[in-house]
């Protein structure tokens, strides 16, 4: 073989290696957005439009978490079972993901990443051999799609209920807002806010409507691209009337007297290096993911001149939402808090691998005891609000957490709405708190 032929082979190896790490490369981020492109997954005896109750709910308990098993097994609810269907995340997150894939790492220490700048920042499937895979997982889900660049939910409705009598104890009507500050794929300004001096990932703004007693209560929440840096916080209390910081342990407080933490907001609202994070694997399960307009839904809660109605409750003391779930692919990971002195024990957070939303966690107290769990309802965003259609969003739409030792819950209904005008800037400052205050 001549130098010529030689030159040629190698050079068409070199090709045929670079064809084949790039449909491996493509593979990668396809399997991750759209795990049901090729094929619905299946249960023996599973099948959508059935009931799942105390009669029949045996044979399913490998695809239902322990805790919601139990509620089952009691008699507190049935399981109303859905068609699968895939919620495709916006295109421009997943090339987002596409455009970065193999360049973002993890730091020598929790809550250090390199090389992220948009989208999934760990698309591969889980290595249970990795003892850093639970915390990739937990990145996926920190810089995950969960309201898009920036959404509000306006109003959103928190009831608290007593578990045995179903007695609504008190009712708080809020607007919630999230913005994302960097990592922004599809709402202009992209892929930053600027100027952002304080280097912020991400803003939470909350506030009270009603009621009385508690009317124009803000909480604004500051969490820095540097997850090694901890949360600013404040909170503005209407009758005080001023603004005061919130202490790092205040995020583990009952918020308002309900049954959630800050921390606990839409699954987990904390810094990854606050945690412990354990990939326990992954599997198939039924998660709470629907179609908002088929279902039956509230029509005394809320109903703006729109005709939107929220999600209905039932089941044990109405904790449950009325909604349909879906057999899913999902991870599961255990969230063990780094400070000793932290109310719980873990979490056990059921992801879901294609929006890596988190609808079920399951949290345990600092004895080991099931203490309390949270379902987050998944709305389809094409089949909600018209001006959701399109946005890639799986949206919050209903909300359960369920305190199983005190027989209470807290739940929520929400008007998600996929709109920046509705979440600017400006709103994310405690200058804003205290303008909209007096």
């Amino acid at each position: 073989m001549n130098n010529k032929t030689l030159t040629r082979c190698t050079l068409a190896l070199g090709l045929a290696a670079a064809i084949g790490s790039a449909q491996t490369l493509a593979d990668v981020v396809d399997n991750s957005f759209y795990p049901y492109r090729d094929s619905q997954p299946s249960h023996p005896g599973l099948s959508a439009g059935m009931t799942i109750n105390q009669g029949n709910v045996a044979q399913f308990k490998d695809i239902i978490d322990p805790a919601f098993l139990s509620f089952i097994e009691q008699g507190w609810v049935e399981l109303s079972v859905g068609q699968t269907t895939s919620f495709d995340l916006h295109p421009n997150y997943v090339e987002a993901t596409r455009a970065s894939l193999g360049q973002v790492s993890l730091g020598t220490k929790p809550g250090e990443i390199n090389g992220w700048q948009a989208g999934r920042p760990f698309p591969e499937e889980p290595d249970a051999n990795d003892p850093r895979a639970g915390e990739k997982l937990a990145w996926n889900y920190k810089y995950g799609y969960n309201w898009g660049d920036s959404a509000a939910i306006m109003p959103f409705y928190w009831k608290y209920r007593d578990m045995n009598s179903g007695r609504v104890e008190r009712t708080i009507k809020f607007n919630f807002h999230f913005l994302n500050f960097t990592g922004r794929v599809n709402q202009e300004p992209k892929p930053a806010i600027t100027p952002n001096p304080s280097e912020l990932f991400r803003g939470i703004y909350v506030q009270v409507l009603e009621p009385h007693d508690v009317r124009n209560t803000q909480l604004l929440i500051h969490r820095a691209m540097d997850d090694l840096k901890r949360d600013n916080s404040w909170l503005y209390l209407g009758f005080q009337r001023r603004v005061r910081r919130l202490a790092t342990g205040q995020v583990t407080d009952a918020f308002l007297g309900s049954d959630l933490m800050i921390e606990d907001f839409e699954g987990y609202n904390g810094r990854i290096s606050d945690m412990n994070w354990t990939y326990k694997g992954t599997r198939y399960m039924l998660m709470p993911f629907y179609n908002h307009n088929d279902l039956q839904l509230d029509s005394e809660t809320h109903s703006d001149s729109d005709g939107y109605q929220v999600v209905a409750f039932g089941g044990q003391g109405g904790c449950f939402p009325n909604i349909t779930w879906q057999l899913r692919k999902v991870y599961e990971v255990d969230a063990e808090p780094v400070d000793s002195s932290h109310p719980l024990a873990k979490r056990t957070h059921y992801m879901d691998a294609q929006t890596f939303t988190i609808p079920r966690t399951v949290s345990y107290d600092r004895r080991g005891s099931l203490w309390k769990t949270f379902t987050i309802g998944q709305a389809h965003p094409d089949h909600h609000l018209p001006k959701n259609k399109g946005s890639g969003v799986s949206i919050d739409d209903s909300f359960s957490m369920i305190d199983v030792q005190a027989m209470h819950c807290t739940t929520g209904q929400f008007k998600g709405q996929v709109d920046p005008s509705l979440s600017t800037p400006e709103m994310f400052s405690v200058q804003h708190m205290r303008a909209t205050g007096n």
